[in-house]
């Protein structure tokens, strides 16, 4: 899978790309809302080989790599969850090197795949669930459109305690062409 935006390419992840994903992963205070923080190039190589081989699986995650389209600069990654009945939802997350963040790739790499998503495989709802302390991502999804569905309280169990989970959605008939 391959997707293109202004200045990115949204690709699948190779086994090449472990020492990039491990450089922005690894770092534990840049990733504290992130679920997996790597301490080897070996959990990488895992990762990587655990990834969904195929995109548009019912019930599966698929990560793809976002990378810079002139220099091939991996940025970072989005994970697709891929949901719901009649495989219609799909759950977003992504992850940016902080070298690279406050700079619009992700607002970029979210719109690219949001329209892939909407208009090419006509999925109907697209969702991503977002820590309530984190602010930026919070900010970005409201930038790009999505709308705050809900704040459940202490409903995620999560690195040992219950946290709050806000729901962040927009359905494909409110997606407008960007």
């Amino acid at each position: 899978m391959q997707l293109y935006t202004e200045r990115l390419v949204l690709r699948d992840i190779t086994i090449e790309d472990q020492q990039d994903i491990f450089d922005y992963r690894s770092d534990a205070e840049a990733n504290r809302f992130q679920g997996w923080i790597p301490e080897t190039l070996e959990e990488v190589e895992n990762f990587i080989l655990r990834n969904t081989k195929e995109f548009n699986q019912p019930e599966s995650w698929y990560q793809l790599l976002i990378t810079d389209k002139e220099t091939k600069t991996v940025i970072g990654d989005i994970g697709v969850h891929f949901t719901g009945d009649e495989n219609a939802q799909v759950e977003l997350g992504i992850t940016l090197n902080t070298s690279f963040q406050g700079k619009g790739y992700a607002s970029e790499a979210l719109k690219g795949i949001i329209s892939h998503l909407f208009d090419d495989l006509h999925k109907h709802r697209i969702t991503a669930s977002v820590d309530p302390d984190n602010t930026a991502s919070i900010l970005l999804m409201e930038r790009i459109g999505l709308r705050k569905e809900g704040h459940f309280v202490k409903s995620l169990f999560w690195k040992n305690k219950w946290v709050d989970d806000v729901i962040y959605a927009i359905l494909r008939e409110e997606w407008p062409a960007r």
